[in-house]
């Protein structure tokens, strides 16, 4: 099984045509009912945390595999498909694209009230949803804007996050999958499935890579005063022309000073240029006066977004020597591509085991054997969901 990672497509402005989303409906009203029954709802929320598995229901229910459009048209043809039945089948769908995201707390609300599932529960659940969105666009920092946000549980409280962002420079749209099941801490390398049709210039501050600068910037703020911080990030500021290239530091035991700061070359994701600088100043006041206990804490703190966090960071690498990582947490592609395996080789095994259960499922559909076998043949076309063949 695929671990952890992010899925990334072509941007896809068009609309779904009325007759396709009807049909998604309709066929992915009956497949969710035969998972549930055959599988649990707990199974259901576990695979669609899997963008392989994903992409290939997107696959069977005839949508255009490789557009951004899949995320959100299969995500609002599968809330639609269990409208009314959601407490019978004890899974629950909520957020979706625009707009429609800022309301998934409110909605997980409701539905956690209706099945009658346990405050603290809901509570949790909601918390989940609110970080997965704040560690997609503050802690991986690769250009993509969070537009889709979905919310799936079980009333067991199994959990699966689907978002999706777009970078209108390259035209792509790139997909996050979160499954409660790997996250054991929600701010290191709490992705599950992977795949990208492109690498991407990336600070990654979820990486493991990244521990001593979560680290530091969690004792920046603990330990230190609000003139003492602003002090190291006026540094930074007044010697931005400076901090051109970045030295990443390999040796535990060496350190980067403030008198290093004048003659080492820098490379820099700069907070230097931030154009919310009074307001950015005013969020680390906040934090410095609360004092939140921890890394994810700070996160999670009202008002803190991608250049606070961005701040925090580059102070703890410039000034402290903790450089976070800088590689793309990617792994996969969906992409068409050569025989040559870049960015990286295809899993044919997560592949083939998709296809192996949707072929199970797609058995046990109330259609006629050629539209099941057209279905099938689909699945097993070559290049349908996963780029790269053996040569």
């Amino acid at each position: 099984m695929l671990t952890r990672g992010i899925a990334t497509f072509t941007l896809d402005y068009g609309t779904c045509p009325r007759w396709l989303f009807e049909r998604m409906v309709k066929l992915g009203r009956e497949m969710i009912y035969i998972m549930v029954s055959e599988y649990g709802a707990d199974e259901v929320v576990k695979r669609i945390a899997n963008p392989v598995w994903f992409q290939s229901l997107g696959t069977v229910l005839a949508f255009d595999w490789n557009a951004s459009g899949l995320t959100t048209i299969l995500t609002a043809a599968l809330k639609e498909a269990i409208r009314g039945s959601e407490r019978d089948l004890g899974l629950f769908i909520c957020g979706g694209k625009g707009k429609t995201s800022r309301k998934t707390p409110d909605e997980i609300v409701g539905w956690g009230d209706h099945a009658q599932i346990p405050t603290p529960s809901i509570n949790s659940l909601v918390y989940n949803s609110k970080m997965a969105a704040k560690v997609d666009s503050s802690l991986v920092q690769d250009g993509y804007q969070i537009y889709h946000h979905a919310f799936f549980f079980s009333r067991t409280g199994a959990w699966a996050v689907v978002q999706q962002g777009m970078n209108t420079d390259s035209q792509t749209a790139r997909r996050y999958h979160w499954h409660s099941e790997n996250v054991h801490d929600i701010v290191c390398e709490p992705h599950s499935g992977i795949s990208t049709q492109e690498l991407s210039p990336t600070v990654d501050l979820t990486a493991r890579k990244s521990g001593k600068n979560r680290e530091i910037s969690s004792g920046l703020i603990q330990s230190q005063s609000y003139a003492e911080l602003l002090s190291d990030m006026r540094i930074l500021r007044k010697h931005s022309s400076k901090l051109s290239r970045m030295i990443h530091i390999g040796n535990d035991q060496e350190q980067l000073t403030l008198l290093d700061l004048f003659d080492i070359p820098f490379t820099t994701h700069p907070v230097v240029g931030e154009k919310k600088y009074t307001y950015l100043e005013k969020i680390l006041y906040t934090l410095t006066e609360t004092k939140p206990q921890n890394y994810e804490a700070i996160l999670a703190h009202k008002g803190v977004g991608p250049a606070t966090m961005r701040a925090l960071s580059l102070v703890a690498e410039v000034i402290y020597g903790a450089p976070p990582s800088y590689e793309d947490p990617a792994r996969y592609s969906f992409a068409h591509g050569g025989k040559d395996a870049i960015p990286y080789p295809v899993d044919t095994k997560t592949y083939d085991t998709s296809i192996a259960f949707f072929k199970k499922v797609v058995a046990k559909l109330k259609l006629s054997p050629f539209e099941k076998q057209r279905i099938v043949h689909k699945l097993e076309k070559k290049g349908s969901i996963l780029p790269f063949q053996s040569p």
